[in-house]
């Protein structure tokens, strides 16, 4: 060993003794006091105040949240575990409120690092750097590329403008559609990739781009097994709303798919060596004579330049930012958005350096299933699992299992221009992701029909007769009214309490963006590749068509993000 890394290695051992010494009084060195933090939330950004004493918080109290109203309730929950176990070490976020429940997490975090002496905490990394492939964003596809282009022997940053991973994966509910899968043969569930490709396309009115269908399909469920390698769980299968046959996998009884997988994907990642660094705000991608090759960031501290082989581009969409929305389809002026608030669509403003296509822009698409004011998504799911839909006159006004865009129409049509989603305590019963909805306070329950009606305004006997009749359907296998399928109606609505929750469209999801080919890769307005730069998710166009179906998105991000790191990987490494 050399005398200089002898001499720095004495020195390490005494800072490390030392700092164990001076440790020892106070753990962490945290600070007796009352101290504040903030970080974003859902909607707004977050205060918090804690009190410390001997290295342990003990009080925590929220000051500012703007949240919704059961995002705000839950938190004080969170709060009181947090004090109970005197640290935010091992606290687990609530179900459903999950951007708001990490805010909450990292405003706490904050307050400590002032009680640690630590002027504001922070993640910026202001050196300039190098690497591999460059991910933006770490929602579901840009952790899915990170994984992917680690599997294939890449160095890898992935920079998140959001003090949190996972973006608007955090919120899927419904599952990944796969078809042919390992899961669907354990259950005897008889699917084909032909049969899940015409659904797409379909659903998507035709103008879908059918080899991009082909190939997210085709790669469907190698995908599902890759992903419960790394530690998810899609175990479950249901069916949504325009698929022929149960294909939608999920987490056991029916549980969100969306903060699962975000949680499963990001420790795979680390787990892997990707560098994943939050608040970094990307400003543009650098071009070189027409080749991306690195990103310039922006934190609070400054501005850094990452510069890399490949860059992967995972922001998401831009139905959190209403601007672009109504520049795009005006008609969708004043609707709420089911969106986190980082879905604004800046990619599409870097894409122009490129001369970057754009394709199915105008497609945008509405959740009909919305709580109103709450902006707060019930999955499609409910309705799979045999739910139906009636107005205020207690009458059903459509199939339960049209697409969303019909659905959308169907359900501004009716008085108020909300309906009620109904269902019963087998259905309850039978999907877990509605007990998130009780917790928050979103069911209306009467004990019998007639209770429920009674509730709601509306005249007993109609929601009676409309209940009696759709039991009638499903005991036949046939619905006269509205042609619902034998198979989409699994269960009839007899088992008390009976519950209701009040939905409208609100934008959900923006089908078009950058156009791409199956390799993942982004096309410029000549047709030509553009070396160097790729992209997978929401930011993408041609995938959905005129309307995305339940249960695709996550099939999008997960296969094309896989696709995304893979071939970017393969080009960083010249292979």
């Amino acid at each position: 060993m050399k005398k200089s890394q002898i001499i720095a290695t004495i020195i390490f051992l005494i800072a490390s003794c030392c700092a164990i010494f001076f440790s020892c009084g106070k753990a962490e060195n945290i600070a007796d006091g009352t101290w504040t933090g903030k970080a974003p939330g859902f909607k707004d950004e977050i205060e918090v105040s804690i009190t410390t004493k001997d290295g342990k918080i003990v009080s925590a109290d929220v000051l500012k949240i703007n949240d919704s109203d059961f995002a705000v309730n839950d938190t004080k929950a969170l709060l009181a575990e947090i004090v109970k176990k005197g640290s935010v070490s091992n606290v687990d976020v609530v179900s459903g409120a999950t951007y708001t429940s990490k805010g909450i997490i990292a405003a706490v975090n904050a307050a400590l690092a002032s009680a640690k002496g630590i002027s504001e905490a922070t993640t910026a990394k202001l050196e300039d750097t190098e690497t591999d492939v460059v991910i933006i964003g770490a929602g579901g596809a840009g952790l899915s590329a990170a994984v992917a282009a680690r599997e294939g022997g890449a160095s890898v940053i992935v920079l998140e403008k959001m003090p949190i991973v996972g973006g608007n994966t955090n919120y899927a509910t419904g599952g990944l559609n796969a078809s042919e899968t390992s899961i669907q043969a354990k259950m005897g569930i008889s699917d084909s990739n032909e049969q899940y490709i015409e659904d797409t396309m379909v659903g998507g009115k035709n103008i879908n781009d059918l080899a991009l269908v082909t190939e997210m399909v085709e790669k469907s469920a190698e995908t599902v097994d890759w992903l419960i390698k790394l530690g998810a769980d899609l175990t479950d299968v249901g069916k949504m709303a325009g698929s022929t046959n149960s294909r939608t996998h999920r987490p056991t009884g029916g549980a969100a798919v969306g903060a699962h997988l975000s949680a499963a994907l990001e420790k795979a990642a680390k787990a892997a060596g990707a560098d994943i660094r939050l608040n970094q705000e990307v400003t543009k991608i650098i071009n070189e004579n027409g080749k991306a090759v690195g990103v310039v960031v922006s934190t609070k501290d400054g501005e850094y330049t990452i510069k890399a082989k490949a860059v992967i581009v995972a922001t998401g969409g831009f139905g959190a930012n209403p601007t672009l929305v109504e520049s795009y389809k005006p008609e969708l002026k004043g609707f709420g958005t089911t969106n986190h608030a980082g879905a604004t669509g800046d990619a599409l403003t870097w894409a122009k350096d490129f001369n970057a296509a754009l394709t199915d822009i105008e497609q945008i698409q509405t959740h009909p299933t919305v709580v109103p004011v709450k902006n707060l998504m019930i999955t499609e799911a409910v309705r799979g699992n045999g739910a139906i839909m009636i107005n205020r006159d207690g009458n059903r006004f459509c199939t339960e299992m049209a697409t969303r865009d019909v659905m959308s129409a169907a359900i501004l049509e009716q008085t108020g221009g909300t309906a009620y989603l109904m269902f019963d305590t087998s259905i309850r019963k039978s999907l877990k992701a509605i007990e998130t909805y009780a917790s928050q306070g979103l069911l209306t329950e009467g004990a019998t029909v007639a209770e429920l009606a009674q509730k709601l305004g509306i005249p007993e006997a109609t929601l009676e007769k409309t209940v009696s009749d759709y039991n009638s359907y499903v005991a036949n296998g046939n619905d006269p009214d509205f042609g619902r399928k034998a198979s989409e109606m699994p269960r009839a609505l007899v088992e008390g309490p009976y519950y209701v929750v009040e939905v409208g469209p609100a934008i959900h999801h923006t089908m078009g963006g950058l156009k791409i080919n199956t390799k993942a890769e982004v096309i410029d307005t000549n047709g030509n590749v553009i070396p160097a730069l790729y992209a997978a998710g929401e930011v993408t166009g041609g995938i959905h068509g005129a309307n995305r179906l339940g249960g695709n998105a996550v099939a999008d991000i997960t296969v094309f993000g896989k696709i995304a790191g893979e071939q970017a990987a393969k080009y960083a490494l010249g292979k």
